[in-house]
């Protein structure tokens, strides 16, 4: 199921439809006009125990019960691993809602979202059967907004100006900007459109520049419990994810592991102990040996 924040991008995206069209008209790309804009869950993951997660995933709800989805990644550096799950995502998203599907791609430099825009073939090389080629968003092609009044007017695309940007010295300067145009919408949509910028910019020094602006405004959180509460969600979340790595390691070296071992490593919050046992798995002859 999506997430609240991607409840509250829903609601963003529902509202003002022009929002994903006036970004891509941005770098000269004519999308559909939307009637309505759904966002849907982002998990794609099958059977097998491999997550595989869309940044966000948009769905434009055309005229004639036409449908149109929108893929968003960030990428921060080369990473021919990285096509496979492009491949997967627009396959799968293909597959289940049975209409177009357009990725598109935000980058941190201008030497990633060269790469990003070649045609990436999988197949033959003369003749492919699948042709990765996303439309990109990079500084070479969206600019650095700066300045608080145009950010007001142009709060998404100013997110997805620092996305580009996150490695440029002007990147605090967007940031500003965009904490003021923050300020100047509800705070329902300040928090949803915070939440969003915080994870495109990935883990960059402009993260914790963002938190900063984040705590000393009043949309993010409402109150020290709820800071507390998103603490402990984060908290839980990154611990839950170490469990998932060390037991998936243990399955593919083919090392047994019974329910009770399984529930133990699931239950454990301690993060530096967590990263203890995924260097254990690495070399243990048995899963019980994780814990000598």
């Amino acid at each position: 199921m999506p997430t609240a924040q991607h409840e509250g991008l829903h609601r963003i995206f529902r509202d003002n439809p022009e929002l994903y069209t006036r970004a891509f008209e941005m770098i000269d790309i004519k999308l559909p006009v939307p009637q309505e804009i759904a966002v849907i869950d982002t998990d794609m993951t099958e059977i097998l125990p491999i997550d595989r997660k869309a940044d966000t995933v948009v769905m434009f709800l055309l005229e004639q019960e036409e449908r149109h989805i929108i893929i968003t990644e960030a990428q921060l550096r080369e990473s021919e691993q990285k096509v496979s799950s492009w491949a997967h995502y627009i396959s799968y998203a293909h597959s289940e809602y049975k209409c177009p599907v357009t990725l598109m791609v935000t980058c941190a430099d201008t030497g990633t979202a060269t790469w990003a825009r070649k045609a990436h073939p999988i197949g033959l090389v003369d003749h492919p059967s699948l042709v990765v080629s996303p439309i990109v968003f990079g500084p070479d092609n969206v600019k650095a907004i700066t300045d608080p009044e145009e950010a007001t007017e142009n709060v998404v695309l100013t997110m997805f100006s620092a996305f580009c940007h996150v490695e440029s010295p002007e990147v605090n300067d967007i940031l500003k900007a965009l904490d003021h145009a923050l300020h100047k919408v509800d705070q329902e949509t300040a928090e949803a459109l915070a939440d969003q910028t915080e994870l495109g910019l990935g883990k960059t020094k402009a993260k914790h520049a963002w938190r900063k602006f984040m705590h000393a405004s009043a949309y993010r959180f409402r109150s020290e419990s709820a800071r507390e509460h998103f603490a402990e969600v984060e908290a839980k979340g990154e611990a839950r994810g170490e469990a998932k790595s060390i037991l998936r390691i243990l399955d593919k070296r083919g090392i047994p592991t019974d329910q009770a071992f399984r529930d133990k490593i699931m239950e454990t919050t301690d993060i530096a102990l967590l990263e203890d046992w995924i260097d254990r798995a690495l070399d243990v002859t048995t899963a019980e040996d994780i814990f000598e």
